[in-house]
């Protein structure tokens, strides 16, 4: 009860309903929270601290930036039901969500523009000209039945993976190296229906997630850019709770040389052996995987974390 009331006093006071309900929109940092309410940055960092410590809202670290986001589970949820309490037609409340829109076309503006300047193409599919409808179709098929609580999207670039399971999952968190790519990201999930999905940076060699975190973690187009595939397979093995799956969607074996100079990729697709090699390193049951043909045929790899499988903490025991 008392953490209850604690949510209750923290949220009690309009500059923080009126933060709530931004964030509940979509991740924001203090920059631009500062510029859509037009208060000193001081003052809502206050806000968003008092806010935080009764749990109503998560904050990453990016650098020079932190951002803000709805957490998961029970004070997510929580959070939700109480600004779906609020009135539409508030006046002030409007006013904030025409400015968080603008302020989110900005983003999403700048972050295109830095990627046409710097000559990156992130929409790799498009690059190699592969089907990505029929990889995304394919995709689709493999996932278990019945809702996904958590899944987490390695190497999320766009968020255009979890834009597309969001109908499916209670909970989804994509993470990136990139900046740019998680301004990208950012501004697709502000859009209506997916204020459940979130980004954030982070290492896919380090996951900041404990053991059995995730019913499903998926890798897609991301192995062939890693210096260790193994160890991208095997940490993402180790967030998966037991009965979780590992989805990867990558190249198989090609022989096209110019992609590692064209795109810097480091391997030129997969081999079914070495697949189910990373797999088997990583304490995974394989699972038959399926094939999308095109220029180059992309293959989709899925492994099951077992039953009783133990996580690295007992392992270390």
């Amino acid at each position: 009860m008392e953490r209850l009331l604690a949510a209750l006093r923290a949220a009690a006071e309009p500059t923080r309903l009126r933060l709530l309900a931004l964030v509940a929109r979509g991740a924001f940092c203090v920059l631009d929270l500062a510029e859509i309410l037009g208060q000193s940055q001081p003052r809502l960092s206050r806000h968003l601290r008092l806010l935080c410590d009764a749990g109503l809202l998560e904050r990453t670290r990016e650098g020079p930036n932190v951002w803000f986001s709805l957490p998961s589970g029970e004070m997510g949820a929580f959070v939700r039901e109480l600004i779906a309490r609020l009135p539409e037609t508030d006046p002030t409340l409007a006013a904030d969500r025409r400015q968080a829109a603008r302020a989110l076309a900005e983003r999403a503006r700048i972050a295109s523009e830095t990627f046409r300047r710097q000559g990156a193409d992130w929409d790799e599919m498009r690059a190699l000209d592969l089907p990505a409808a029929a990889v995304e179709a394919a995709l689709l098929r493999l996932l278990p039945e019945g809702p996904l609580e958590r899944v987490l999207d390695i190497g999320t670039g766009t968020g255009r993976l979890l834009e597309l399971l969001a109908p499916r999952i209670g909970a989804g968190i994509g993470i990136d190296a990139s900046r740019a790519m998680l301004a990208l990201a950012r501004a697709r999930l502000s859009r209506p229906g997916l204020q459940h999905c979130t980004v954030r940076q982070a290492d896919m060699y380090r996951l900041p997630f404990p053991d059995g975190t995730f019913d499903l973690a998926v890798l897609q187009m991301v192995l062939h850019y890693a210096e260790d595939p193994s160890a991208a397979v095997a940490e993402a093995a180790r967030v998966l709770r037991p009965g979780g799956r590992l989805l990867v969607v990558d190249l198989a074996l090609h022989a096209r040389t110019d992609l590692a100079e064209r795109l810097a990729h480091r391997w030129p697709g997969f081999a079914e052996a070495a697949m189910s090699g990373f797999f088997h390193s990583a304490g995974l049951i394989t699972e038959a995987p399926a094939a999308v043909p095109g220029p180059i045929e992309v293959r989709l790899w899925t492994a099951q974390r077992p039953i009783s499988a133990t996580t690295s903490a007992d392992m270390a025991a």
